[in-house]
């Protein structure tokens, strides 16, 4: 593996974007965001800053000066912004492949949307934190993905229906996680839960867009998404007889 971004190296660009923020009158508060906000972070981290902007001032007025000053003196690269509720964020790359996230909030709502968040300046605004996505959801976009893959299947679009069995699958393990405690999104739960869930959902790779095996993986990612089923298992019960006669490859 080729070397990648130090500590010592994040830790520079931390202090020059926070010198940043110092040296910008318009920025009135700031705050770490992610694992390092709760001192779990590894030498592995990315770098997730937040900083709330005067209220009437344009969030990319700020964003574009700060872009500029950035891929002059650290040589970043802007990858693409992300609106969310009122702020922007803004994801960059940093030599060694360091992933650098920074959002900008209007002040009057700037403050934690989840436990990952340390103010290091300024004030932040009580706020509502984002609620994780319901069984429900998830179990229903499962079953969806589901009837997907095996049209995919039927019309020849091989690669689409290996999409669409990958996203079961993650739905599945998304629902193992919630029934556990664990973390739900992007994958964030994953390496905590058991050893056998994880090794059905192994079960479930695709390992080619041969018809056949795309067959066999759909049969067991929906076997995966039905055995974590319990907080919907009223609903799991109306749609099981139909999934499973879906994708029996027998």
């Amino acid at each position: 593996m080729k070397p990648m971004f130090t500590v010592e190296e994040r830790d520079r660009v931390r202090d020059r974007i926070l010198a940043l923020a110092r040296e910008d009158s318009r920025v009135v508060a700031g705050a770490m965001i992610g694992s390092l906000a709760q001192g779990s972070g590894d030498r592995w981290s990315d770098l997730d800053l937040g900083f709330g902007v005067a209220d009437g001032v344009p969030l990319a007025e700020v964003l574009d000066v700060w872009t500029e000053t950035l891929e002059r003196e650290l040589d970043a690269t802007h990858l693409f912004d992300l609106p969310r509720l009122s702020s922007i964020y803004r994801v960059f790359l940093f030599p060694g492949c360091l992933q650098v996230d920074l959002s900008f909030t209007p002040a009057s709502e700037f403050g934690a949307l989840g436990p990952r968040f340390k103010v290091l300046f300024g004030q932040a605004v009580e706020r509502s934190h984002l609620e994780p996505p319901t069984a429900r959801y998830l179990f229903g976009l499962g079953a969806h993905h589901a009837v997907r893959a095996r049209i995919c299947v039927e019309r020849g679009r091989l690669w689409q229906a290996a999409y669409w069995i990958s996203e079961l699958r993650d739905l599945a393990l998304s629902l193992a996680c919630r029934r556990r405690g664990l973390e739900a999104v992007e994958g964030r739960g994953y390496e905590q839960l058991p050893a056998e869930v994880l090794n059905r959902s192994e079960d479930a790779l695709v390992r080619s867009v041969d018809r056949e095996e795309l067959l066999r993986a759909l049969e067991s990612a929906t076997d995966g998404l039905l055995a974590e089923a319990d907080e919907v298992r009223e609903l799991a019960a109306k749609v099981e007889a139909q999934l499973r006669e879906l994708v029996a490859t027998g």
